[in-house]
């Protein structure tokens, strides 16, 4: 959810490598504060859901979180890493069954099985050109393949958790009722201490972004730091992104809502082929494919197609 980056900001920030922390603090510290004023009303307003559960829920994203980043030290490819994430419908619809008792018709199963096929295309075809340009030498040994295995189980675990905070969420909305504003703010404000563990790092990027060069705002004539400005508007853009997530939240299902933040995640990918002119080959293009019809199938346009293509065909038959 909170991951998506605009391809142009994107493309600045990897020159500045490991300056990760310091957006997503300075991610996490604009929506705490836009909610500290306007949600909390400057902590005068009690929340409605109790606050041991936003503890819960915040407690299982840093996990997700942390154990994701250490897969990449357990001998996991980025590729693979990027791979992997991409099974997080199979995931929801799995712990939907299990933990909901929720059963789906076949044209849903379908339809889950589609699109997570054709984003496994499209990301399996863009990490093997990631490979390919990769230099790094990997270690050969039981050892290395032991460290492998690891990696995948803790890739596998953080898959399922994140499913599990889906579904947390949605009973939680059930329970007490919808309060996505609410719910954004304190899964903002509450992991913030944890940013003094990183400090340094933080503190460090900063004075990076001030040594880059100097840019003027369109309008305004304002002139600071490039890295600034483009920090600035990665934070406006994902505050309008985590917050329509939200909202989503409160209104449709775990699985509905893993479904479109998932076609997010691929629409960016797609973007990105085509931003930075890689390669788009007919792999890619069946993956597409399998994507659009499966969503088509999932939200059952063909239902609502039907009943409007017969009151068409009538007037003219007349």
């Amino acid at each position: 959810m909170f991951e998506e980056t605009p391809c142009r900001c994107l493309y600045k920030f990897r020159q500045f490598p490991g300056c990760g922390n310091i957006v997503t603090f300075s991610q996490f510290l604009f929506i705490a504060v836009e909610g500290f004023i306007f949600e909390a009303n400057f902590g005068r307003k009690r929340p409605a859901i109790p606050i041991r559960n936003y503890f819960i829920m915040v407690a299982m994203f840093f996990t997700v979180s942390v154990v994701n980043n250490y897969a990449l030290n357990l001998n996991i490819a980025m590729p693979l890493h990027m791979i992997f994430r991409s099974g997080s419908l199979i995931a929801s619809m799995a712990l939907g069954i299990i933990i909901l008792k929720k059963r789906y018709s076949v044209s849903k199963y379908t339809s889950i099985a589609l699109v997570s096929l054709g984003i496994f295309t499209c990301t399996f075809m863009s990490a093997k050109q990631v490979a390919s340009d990769s230099s790094l030498n990997q270690e050969d040994g039981p050892q290395v393949f032991l460290w492998w295995l690891l990696g995948i189980a803790a890739l596998t675990f953080a898959l399922l958790m994140s499913a599990r905070m889906g579904i947390f969420q949605e009973t939680l909305y059930q329970r007490f009722g919808k309060h996505s504003k609410e719910a954004l703010f304190y899964n903002h404000a509450l992991p913030l201490p944890g940013f003094l563990l990183l400090a340094p790092n933080i503190y460090h990027h900063a004075v990076l972004f001030n040594q880059s060069e100097p840019f003027q705002v369109p309008v305004i004539g304002l002139t600071l730091p490039i890295m600034w400005f483009y920090l600035l508007m990665n934070v406006i853009t994902q505050y309008v992104c985590i917050r329509g997530v939200f909202i989503l939240t409160t209104e449709c299902t775990s699985l509905t809502v893993t479904l479109v933040v998932t076609l997010r995640k691929f629409v960016s990918l797609i973007f990105s082929i085509l931003y930075f002119q890689n390669p788009f080959t007919g792999w890619h293009w069946l993956g597409t494919a399998f994507v659009f019809v499966g969503t088509l199938m999932y939200t059952e346009v063909w239902n609502s197609l039907g009943p409007f293509l017969r009151r068409r065909r009538r007037p003219k038959e007349e």
